[in-house]
């Protein structure tokens, strides 16, 4: 499968990388492919991919030849269905699994011998060597093949620091047993800084070398298990399409074919229960459609004939046929999987701080070993000592830590988000909600519904509701004007149904006219009744005034010659708006509220959302010079909008916030961007956000402490080499656990 795309000059591929067992080979990989001419690359150890962007004068074949003279695999990625094979999976671990199963089911007897003194046995060295040496050998194959294959490339990663350290306890036990005394009854050598050992243990290291190979693998074998479990969001994401689909032929005949097959244009079935297969439009039928997946919202929507509905959403209700309008890599699954995919594989700063000192991390290692060997041999400890010392120091030294902090905070807060309908681009988009204490908010299709919605009806005395919906609805279903819609379908909501008007027509700029039920009927501003000479009565005089001034547009209904009714119409604030506004004070954020409408209309809806600060009658150009004066007032500004006419605010503000259910240019300039049309995952996104960043640095700062702590530990021979091994395999564990944690993140409310 080709992931390779077109970016202006430069086309990308993404590979997977084999054979990387540290942060420090991923640093190596991303140095050796930036040292290519026209190629940039980004190599993510968590995820075991590297993204590469190259010039027409390089090919993936030179690419991939660049890694595997680094001394490592590359390959392009196999399909997600692949990918996600249980037995493929399991194919990975296994050999890992074995190895470890092997390592502690002969490792625990060596080292109860070495440190229990009832078990020792006369000879029981010999039974700790046989018992070790399949451990060092087998069992720590991977880590000595590793160290071999970086040493061939001029190399030394973690794995070489395991193979030595491992290596040296084990042939110097074999020195001890063979030459030495060890092998002796009652002959030992002392040490003094190894605590915990026995007398007849003090001169060999069989213990260690088992011991710091089983904490390893298992330390290897939980982090392998947990990444799996840091991408599972992304993977459940690619899954969740539909995997068949029934196509309706011009013959309404129907065919099952593959989804890869369906094309945009053509027709097809959902029936109840099915997932709907592509994004679309609803031909026929009506139905209660659960978009949870994709939005983390858990009410049905529904939708009808002339509604857009949204591949691997589930049909819930009745039997819909949709026409397909975006397939394949166009979907918004498929654009929601990408924009989490290439989050995963940025890096925030402080990442490429740790990336750097892994690059250099383990030769600095193995001279502080060497150092530490010189030292304490210099200062007459024994060689013994000196030696136990410099292993402890090779063991415990861990960049995978270092290397684990942000990818897979990032795997997991990025795949949390997926699921709540909350897409976060990448690592820079993390550092930017950190620092936002001002959110601007557009007004349509954010904070409002954007579609005009009848919000009242006032009637003159004598005259019914339901007659001026009946009337007025009838005549304004047939028109296509946004103020007709509304009108209609508030009239359809209430009554169900309408009669069909004759004589209609349409009068430019003022309303529309004709006959319903017999009645001739006017609906429109003032001006139309207005001209037939009826005049309104003082009380919907009143009505139309105070619509009027909070913004609302007043629509009069007349017929039979009397003015019978205002209608009150407008865009109506969402439901959870206000909840919303609430959620992002609290988070630190000062609401404003920015838009083209009039000042009276904008000044209504801050004052039902609680918002105070409102900025209106703004141009669609001129809204970044609102983001940019904020911004030079000191403000660290975020922008919430859905429009076209809002892209380049969004573009230029310091976070921005794209709703989902806007324009694709939208949702392109956004940092995050909400699936859901629903301004309370904004207050989500940024506390997704600030807790993933809080996250990452969370892990780098105990992986930075854990060395910081242990390596002088270890080269004051204050730790074993064993002790050392578990303390090394724990710490990219725990940032990996740690990281893990973000999945347990709920929206609020």
């Amino acid at each position: 499968m080709s992931t390779g795309t077109s970016t202006g000059t430069d086309a990308v591929v993404e590979l997977a990388i084999g054979g990387m067992t540290c942060a420090s080979c991923a640093a190596r990989v991303e140095k050796k492919l930036n040292r290519m001419d026209g190629v940039t690359a980004t190599v993510n150890y968590a995820t075991e991919k590297a993204r590469v962007s190259y010039s027409d004068d390089v090919s993936v074949g030179d690419l991939i030849a660049t890694v595997e003279a680094t001394g490592y695999t590359a390959r392009e990625p196999a399909p997600p269905a692949e990918q996600d094979d249980p037995v493929m999976e399991d194919d990975e671990l296994r050999p890992l699994r074995e190895r470890l199963i092997t390592a502690v089911v002969l490792s625990v007897p060596v080292v109860a011998m070495a440190m229990i003194p009832a078990l020792q046995f006369e000879y029981w060295q010999w039974l700790s060597l046989t018992l070790a040496a399949p451990v060092v050998t087998y069992a720590a194959w991977p880590f000595h093949r590793a160290a071999f294959t970086n040493a061939r490339h001029g190399a030394a990663t973690m794995d070489t620091l395991i193979s030595v350290g491992t290596s040296a306890a084990f042939l110097w036990s074999l020195w001890a047993l063979f030459f030495g005394t060890a092998g002796t009854p009652g002959m030992t050598h002392p040490f003094e800084l190894t605590i915990g050992r026995t007398d007849g243990a003090g001169n060999i290291y069989l213990e260690a070398a088992a011991g710091v190979t089983a904490f390893i693998l298992a330390g290897r074998y939980f982090e392998a298990r947990a990444k799996r479990k840091a991408g599972a969001a992304l993977r459940a994401l690619l899954e969740l399409g539909a995997k068949d689909v029934t196509v309706l032929g011009a013959d309404g005949r129907e065919t099952t074919l593959p989804v890869a097959e369906l094309r945009a244009g053509d027709r097809f079935l959902v029936r109840p229960g099915e997932k709907i297969a592509t994004d679309g439009t609803v031909e026929e039928g009506s139905s209660a459609v659960d978009a949870s997946m994709l939005t983390g919202e858990s009410v049905p929507v529904e939708v009808g004939a002339g509604d857009p509905v949204t591949g691997a959403t589930v049909n819930a209700g009745g039997r819909l046929v949709v026409r397909a309008t975006r397939v394949g890599a166009d979907t918004q699954l498929a654009r929601m999987a990408r924009l989490v995919e290439d989050a995963q594989n940025g890096k925030a700063s402080a990442q490429r701080l740790a990336d750097r000192i892994s690059a250099v991390f383990v030769p600095v290692v193995i001279a502080l070993a060497l150092g530490t060997l010189g030292f304490w041999l210099g200062n007459g400890v024994g060689l013994t000592a000196a030696f136990t010392a410099a292993v402890a120091v090779l063991v415990i030294a861990c960049p995978c830590a270092l290397g684990l902090a942000t990818p897979t905070a990032l795997m997991v807060g990025t795949g949390r988000g997926a699921q709540l309908g909350i897409l976060i681009k990448g690592p820079e988009a993390l550092e930017s909600t950190r620092r936002v204490d001002t959110v601007v908010l557009d007004k349509t299709g954010t904070v409002t519904t954007g579609r005009m919605t009848l919000l009242a009806v006032h009637t003159a005395e004598g005259t019914e509701e339901a007659e001026v919906l009946r009337l007025a609805g009838a005549l304004e279903h047939a028109s296509e004007h946004p103020i007709a819609r509304a009108v209609a379908d508030g009239a359809l909501q209430k009554l169900g149904a309408l009669p069909t008007p004759e004589d209609f027509a349409n009068v430019p700029g003022l309303g529309v006219q004709g006959v319903v039920e017999g009645h001739a009927v006017l609906v429109g501003r003032q001006r139309l009744p207005a001209d037939w000479s009826m005049e309104l009565p003082v009380d919907l005089a009143r009505a139309r005034a105070a619509a009027e001034d909070s913004g609302r547009t007043a629509v009069t209904v007349a017929w039979d010659g009397d003015a019978r009714a205002v209608l009150e119409v407008a865009d109506a604030v969402r439901d959870t708006s206000a909840e919303a506004v609430g959620r992002l004070r609290a988070l630190g954020l000062t609401p404003i509220l920015l838009t083209g409408d009039n000042e009276a209309v904008a000044r209504s809806v801050a004052r039902e959302v609680g918002i105070d600060e409102v900025v209106a009658e703004v141009l669609p150009q001129d809204k970044v010079e609102v983001i940019e004066r904020l911004q030079a007032a000191g403000r660290s500004v975020a922008m919430v909008g859905d429009g076209v006419n809002d892209a380049a605010a969004l573009a230029r503000a310091d976070l921005g916030l794209a709703m989902g259910t806007g324009t694709d240019a939208a949702i392109e300039a956004g940092d995050l961007t909400l699936v859901r049309g629903d301004l309370r995952a904004a207050a989500d996104a940024v506390r997704l956000a600030r807790r993933t960043l809080r996250t990452i640095r969370s892990n780098l700062f105990w992986a930075f402490a854990y060395n910081l702590a242990a390596l002088p530990l270890a080269a004051a021979g204050l730790l074993t080499p064993m002790i050392a091994g578990a303390a090394m395999a724990f710490s990219s564990v725990f940032v990996v656990g740690n990281s893990l944690r973000l999945r347990t993140f709920r929206a609020a409310g």
